[in-house]
């Protein structure tokens, strides 16, 4: 079996800034990122989530997400595998990531 490993530089739930978190998931890709993380049955590696730029500027992207607290990641073998901080964002900000999740993926008013 695999060993895990994780990423280290994750804040604590009681260290989250909110404006971090907001302009972490104001990003179109990284909010791309959150939305398929949210309609997954499970963990993804970064290389499953599909983003529309290089590997260097993809781990920019994950990179913002997981120290904002957004989303755990943690090796598996080679592959980084993430996950989003759903418990530990509604209790730093209840009902947060769920209207954001709900809000981006509602269709507009025509």
């Amino acid at each position: 079996m695999a060993r895990l490993k994780d990423v280290t530089d994750e804040p604590d739930v009681d260290a989250f800034d909110f404006p971090r978190v907001l302009a972490a998931v104001a990003d179109p890709i990284r909010l791309s990122i959150v939305l398929q993380l949210a309609a997954a049955d499970d963990d993804l590696s970064c290389g499953a989530i599909e983003v529309p730029v290089k590997a260097p500027t993809a781990t920019h992207h994950f990179t913002a997400l997981r120290q904002a607290g957004v989303l755990h990641q943690y090796y598996v073998g080679t592959s980084r595998m993430n996950r989003l901080r759903t418990d530990d964002m509604e209790r730093a900000f209840p009902g947060f990531l769920t209207a954001l999740i709900v809000g981006a993926t509602r269709k507009p008013i025509s």
